[in-house]
């Protein structure tokens, strides 16, 4: 069997997800025999929403495929990008009518990959079921390839772990995002399919989900309004390596990445 090793990055949160990425990632790639990245990018630009300027960056850094979530449109100028690029993936359980892809086949060398973007329901925006819609994108990437990879962006622990339990069997990796915080649930199910709930975030580990921490105090605390800005100390990133049989799809081997960098000093402005 050939075995594929899939790298997959939690929430870029701002500038310092950026840098983190921009500075670090080749090595990673190296390190691990990295085949190829996906990464939740909906927080690249400033710390919500991305734009073509942040997307270019984060793919001339090496990442294969964007995913996104809930933020996906706070930024306009991603209008311009998602119907045109199609490496940019928004949740597929959107209406049909929003512009862009939720799902994708990537045709790689010597195999293809398929990459699925999914939003929960559960304390978010009430789309359409994303258990059904999962059937429909797994039916047609079928066709082409077993190696399947799903972000499924929610809030709560329970819907991600249901929607594995759900997927059992029919697909790669079910990988959580949307909480930037990295749980340490990670295992390949009975079925042969990768899971974790959440990868955690790309961005600064001295912060709040990605965010200067006093701001997120005060905000708690006093219960007004406070600008949140994205803090720039300690770089991490956070994902997981999943290693795949290129042939079946089946997962053999999950792996957490948590690597901090807190000597690095974060460069350039925000976009």
């Amino acid at each position: 069997m050939t075995i594929k090793n899939i790298l997959c990055l939690g929430d870029i949160v701002g500038i310092t997800g950026r840098f983190a990425i921009r500075k670090h990632l080749e090595e990673i790639k190296k390190k691990h025999n990295i085949d190829f990245v996906i990464a939740n990018g909906e927080n690249s630009a400033n710390g919500i929403g991305i734009t073509r300027d942040t997307a270019a960056e984060l793919f001339n850094s090496g990442i294969d495929v964007l995913t996104s979530g809930n933020h996906i449109w706070n930024n306009r100028d991603v209008f311009a990008l998602i119907g045109n690029e199609n490496r940019l993936l928004r949740p597929y359980n959107f209406p049909t009518e929003a512009p862009g892809l939720g799902y994708y086949i990537y045709d790689i060398i010597d195999y293809k990959i398929g990459v699925i973007n999914l939003m929960g329901r559960t304390f978010m925006d009430p789309l359409d079921c994303p258990f059904k819609k999962s059937n429909l994108a797994i039916k047609h990437i079928k066709e082409k390839t077993n190696i399947i990879f799903i972000d499924f962006h929610a809030e709560a622990t329970a819907e991600k772990i249901a929607f594995s339990f759900y997927l059992e069997g029919q697909v790669s990796c079910i990988f959580g995002t949307h909480t930037h915080v990295q749980t340490a649930d990670e295992k390949i199910l009975s079925s042969h399919t990768a899971y974790i709930s959440d990868l955690g975030m790309c961005g600064s580990s001295n912060s709040v989900i990605g965010m200067k921490k006093e701001a997120a105090i005060a905000k708690f605390v006093t219960k007004m309004p406070h600008r949140f800005e994205v803090e720039t100390t300690s770089p991490m990133i956070n994902g997981i390596i999943v290693q795949v049989e290129a042939e079946t799809g089946r997962a053999v081997s999950i792996k957490r990445i948590n690597e901090i960098y807190q000597d690095d000093i974060v460069e350039r402005q925000d976009k």
